[in-house]
Order: structure tokens, then sequence, then C-alpha cells
């Protein structure tokens, strides 16, 4: 469980977050567990929705804006940052702005007007004149092709 929250988040801390959760969730259902059996296959799965879950918390904690030069960034950059942190939310803005140009036109329309203005899937359906349950697939697409995008650069 350690090792895929190393490999999905690509740090010691939130490795060891997704370890112990990923325990938390398995002692819930030692009991049911057939003691004979291999248990690696479902430690993994386990620690994989450990870590979507993370994310998922986290999007919902800081939600992206769009600052007025077009930068993505976290809203909560505080003042008096230091030079490295600074330097880290450089990188991460030019990154994520990388990530969302990448995506084709619609794509990126779609979520930007999702993500970054909070408008309904039923509106951004009509607007961009589409089905709504288009609209949620282009949605997750562009979520995926950019978090996967950042997965990358992060490693590097």
């Amino acid at each position: 469980m350690l090792s895929i929250g190393r490999e999905f988040f690509g740090n010691e801390e939130d490795a060891k977050d997704v370890a112990q959760e990923g325990l938390l969730t398995l002692c819930k259902y030692m009991e049911q567990l057939d003691v004979d059996k291999n248990h690696r296959p479902l430690a993994i799965r386990v620690a994989k929705h450990c870590c979507i879950d993370m994310v998922r918390k986290r999007k919902k904690q800081i939600p992206m804006v769009r600052n007025y030069i077009g930068d993505y960034a976290p809203p909560n950059l505080r003042m008096g940052t230091s030079p490295q942190e600074e330097l880290e939310n450089k990188e991460w803005r030019l990154a994520m702005y990388e990530a969302v140009r990448h995506l084709n036109e619609t794509e990126r329309k779609v979520f930007e007007m999702r993500q970054l203005q909070g408008i309904s899937l039923d509106e951004i359906s009509s607007s961009v004149h589409i089905a709504k349950s288009s609209a949620k697939s282009m949605i997750s697409a562009a979520r995926k092709k950019i978090f996967e995008e950042l997965k990358q650069k992060m490693k590097s």
C-alpha cells in the first residue's frame, strides 16, 4: 500500500496516509476475509481507491481559480511565502496551464466552464450544444488527461 501511494503521489507523506487509510479500511472487513487467501490484490485495490479518495477530498478543499492573466493556481497562496514555495507554486501554475492548453478546444471549454466557473452540466450541454452525458464524459476525460500530464511532470 505504501508503494502504491508513493507511485501515485510521489512523496512519502501522502504514501503513508494512503497506507494508513488502506489498513483502516481493511481492518473493518478483517473478520470477513478468508485467512487462506492471498490478499495482496485486495490491498492494492484498496490503496488505489484511497489515492483517488484523497485526490477528490483535496479537489473539494482547494478549488482551482483562474486569475486575470489566465494562470491556474490554488486560491490559498499566502503572502510571504519562501522562495522555494514561490518557485513550486510557479511551476505548478505553469504545469497546470500547459496541461489545460493541451486539451482540444471543446474539452478545454467544458472543463473551464465546469471546474473554473462552476456551471452546471445542464447549462454546459445547452451552451455547447451536446448531450448532458457527453458533456459529463468530456469533463471526465479532460480531468483524466490533465491529471495524467501533471502526474508525469511531477515525477520528472
